[in-house]
């Protein structure tokens, strides 16, 4: 029996299918955007001197780094309720998103600062510059270039993984093609077209980091 390809049947779909596409892209902007701070936030505090709350916050990194995506999201969106914290579909994957990619942006960041040398340090000091002066100028910039294209890999990996905010019945790209395989039982095509629209973004939000890493960072990556 040969499968007949029938994409035109998707064309009724297409504006569903793209309204899913653009709310994929605005909830990866907001977490991105959200999840880098925390994890220069992060990375800062874990990089100083252990206090109650960098090993609080060491907890945090591992506790994320160590669970699955979709059990913190559905402790988000099922567990927190319990507790009185009601949240809509949209903000408990948003949420979702900011902690797990700040969990992971921290150490990325770490890293980059952890074999910043100390004569730079020093140097700032001599220079009669802050704590966060000194952080902000001489030891962030540089850390930044060195694991920018581990923490662009990163945003990226979290913009994927957003596909799982659809069992929430957040209506992202993912939700919306299940809704459209639904209606249409054109399995092959609606997800092949759903395929190539994450493959899209991927290549589109590497370049547009990248581009971004050279223009403030200087990077050559």
């Amino acid at each position: 029996m040969t499968y007949q390809l029938n994409f035109s049947a998707l064309l009724p779909f297409w504006p569903e299918l793209l309204a899913g596409l653009w709310v994929t892209i605005e909830l990866t902007v907001m977490a991105t955007l959200g999840g880098i701070a925390i994890g220069i936030c992060g990375a800062a505090l874990r990089s100083g001197k252990p206090t109650l709350l960098s090993r609080l916050w060491g907890i945090y990194v591992e506790l994320i780094r160590n669970t699955p995506f979709v059990v913190q999201l559905f402790f988000i969106v099922f567990g927190l309720p319990s507790l009185g914290w009601k949240l809509t579909a949209g903000q408990a994957a948003l949420l979702a998103m900011l902690i797990n990619l700040g969990a992971y942006s921290t150490e990325i960041i770490r890293a980059g600062i952890q074999v910043t040398p100390k004569g730079q340090w020093e140097a700032a000091r001599v220079l009669g510059l802050t704590r966060m002066q000194t952080f902000l100028r001489v030891i962030l910039p540089p850390a930044l270039q060195r694991i920018y294209p581990a923490l662009v890999s990163q945003c990226i990996i979290v913009m994927l993984g957003s596909s799982v905010v659809s069992q929430v019945s957040y209506e992202e790209l993912t939700f919306a093609a299940n809704l459209i395989q639904s209606r249409t039982f054109l399995s092959f095509e609606v997800y092949l077209a759903t395929t190539l629209c994450y493959l899209m973004l991927s290549v589109l939000m590497r370049q547009l980091l990248l581009l971004a890493g050279r223009r403030f960072l200087g990077n050559q990556s």
